[in-house]
């Protein structure tokens, strides 16, 4: 299948998907939204895929939303008022995402890669939440999982004033895990990427789902989740794999099951 503003390219167990809208600096329109929806699911029901990097074309990762586009009266708009489904399947995807922030990563486009697992920044990136000199707030969940990730007060400060921040400062925050220089970030998001796709994907899967909701449980109930999800796991051909391979002294071969 072939998208408009999306590029979908599948390396051995990884898959690169790369926003292609250059000359917008990748701003998110419905279109995008669109085709975000229906790559990130055909990409969850691919047993092939066990990674994902997420990247953008050209000299930015992603401006945030189309303004131009949504000063046109005309133009069908990203909903206002509730929570757009595309972000909670990037970060409820059942494989392990790597955000490769090549550039200008601004409002939604910052928002997308808080979803992403991972956060791999060229040296030219740079990393803003402007919405508040906009007059309005970010509406992708800027505000809820920013301070999950680098603390409210540093959270606050970044959303109050809205200023921007280099990839040197992004990586002081905890906001990105590894900077890279340009020509070298791909070549680091690979590295992430291969050595993830070779442990086992269930249990990848299981433990994203226990982080990620374990943060909206309270401390039993989330020790419990992970108690189900181990449950799950010690009756998977992975587990007796890992085990066996552990047993002959060679490397384990998972396969999902």
């Amino acid at each position: 299948m072939s998208f408009e503003t999306m590029v979908l390219e599948k390396r051995g167990g990884v898959a690169v998907l790369t926003l292609n809208r250059p000359e917008r600096l990748n701003a998110i329109n419905m279109k995008m939204v669109d085709e975000f929806e229906a790559i990130l699911k055909e990409i969850d029901e691919d047993d092939t895929v066990r990674t994902v990097i997420l990247t953008g074309a050209g000299r930015g990762f992603c401006a945030g939303a189309d303004i131009k586009e949504m000063a046109d009266p005309q133009a069908r708009q990203l909903p206002v008022g509730r929570a757009h489904p595309f972000f909670f399947q990037i970060e409820n995807l059942g494989k392990i995402v790597i955000a490769a922030v090549n550039g200008p990563c601004n409002g939604g486009g910052l928002e997308i890669a808080l979803c992403c697992d991972f956060r791999i920044a060229s040296e030219a990136a740079s990393f803003g939440l402007g919405e508040v000199k906009l007059g309005v707030i970010p509406a992708g969940g800027g505000t809820a999982r920013l301070p999950r990730l680098i603390g409210i007060a540093r959270a606050k400060k970044f959303l109050y004033f809205g200023d921007r921040v280099d990839a040197k400062g992004a990586l002081e925050i905890g906001l990105v895990d590894e900077v890279a220089p340009p020509e070298g970030l791909m070549e680091a998001a690979g590295r992430w990427a291969a050595e993830l796709a070779e442990r086992p994907p269930l249990s990848l899967r299981m433990l994203k789902a226990c982080a990620n909701q374990g943060m909206q449980m309270d401390l039993v109930s989330a020790c419990d989740y992970e108690a189900k999800c181990a449950a799950f796991l010690q009756k998977t051909e992975d587990r007796q794999e890992g085990v066996q391979a552990f047993v002959e002294k060679r490397g384990p071969v998972f396969r999902g099951r």
